[in-house]
């Protein structure tokens, strides 16, 4: 399969910016051994930011604009040399690629980035994406990484999108709130309710929330990709998703 697997900044960092070191590890070693059994990979990250706000010490997540791409620019590198050094360890090469809402608006562009993802992967590489912060606004940027996966997902054309979060799926209510919120294990239909079920971000560090979700979960079913919502703190999951199982929230594509 290729899979397009979405990595929030709850999987990647602590609540204090600084990267979880146990979990990223777990992370790349699956990812290379699904890799190693076939499967293409294509990883959409966040939490450039995030490290950023670690690396540059400072008290809380930026909401100004330049600071913000400040910590994306400082947050980047060390996001890239992370990966670098813990795929090299499985002896996969990875390869950066920063994107804009124009990437997918521009004909051109967009044509461009479809034909080196497709190139990349067939070199055997592993394409990390994000979206360029350094130059992106949230008046002209795509805003969010579970936006820019499923856009991802559908350019490449892929057989199933994977979002990674702090959560185990999507429920009935708010389980933070309301102990007896139900795990909702499959969504045939992205309808009022299901819609109605959205909310804010529920981390410090990262963008979006449910809301997020759901509008990509609407994008990438509607051009018959199916899209999985689990919880990024077991990365063994994937497995059993890869296989078929139970994992999480599936929201089936509309096969056409």
């Amino acid at each position: 399969m290729r899979i397009v697997v979405k990595v929030g900044t709850s999987t990647l960092a602590h609540t204090t910016g600084r990267l979880n070191i146990r979990q990223v590890e777990k992370l790349a070693k699956v990812l290379s051994d699904l890799k190693n059994s076939a499967h293409e990979i294509i990883i959409v990250t966040s939490g450039a930011i995030g490290m950023g706000v670690g690396k540059l010490s400072l008290s809380e997540r930026p909401t100004d604009i330049p600071t913000k791409q400040a910590a994306a620019a400082v947050g980047q590198c060390e996001l890239m040399y992370v990966y670098d050094k813990l795929f090299g360890e499985y002896h996969h090469n990875v390869a950066q690629m920063l994107l804009t809402a124009d990437d997918f608006e521009d004909t051109e562009k967009y044509g461009n980035f479809s034909n080196t993802l497709n190139r990349l992967l067939e070199l055997g590489a592993l394409p990390i994406i994000n979206e360029n912060d350094t130059v992106s606004t949230a008046e002209l940027g795509i805003g969010d990484n579970d936006t820019l996966s499923a856009l991802v997902a559908i350019g490449a054309n892929a057989n199933l999108l994977v979002l990674l979060s702090d959560i185990d799926g999507l429920y009935t209510a708010d389980p933070h709130k309301d102990k007896n919120a139900e795990l909702i294990p499959v969504v045939d239909e992205i309808n009022a309710d299901i819609v109605s079920l959205g909310d804010g971000s529920s981390t410090t560090l990262g963008t979006g929330g449910m809301k997020t979700k759901l509008s990509a979960a609407s994008l990438v079913v509607a051009r018959g990709i199916d899209m999985i919502i689990a919880n990024g703190s077991n990365p063994e999951a994937l497995y059993d998703i890869c296989e078929g199982k139970q994992v999480g929230t599936r929201f089936r594509g509309k096969k056409i």
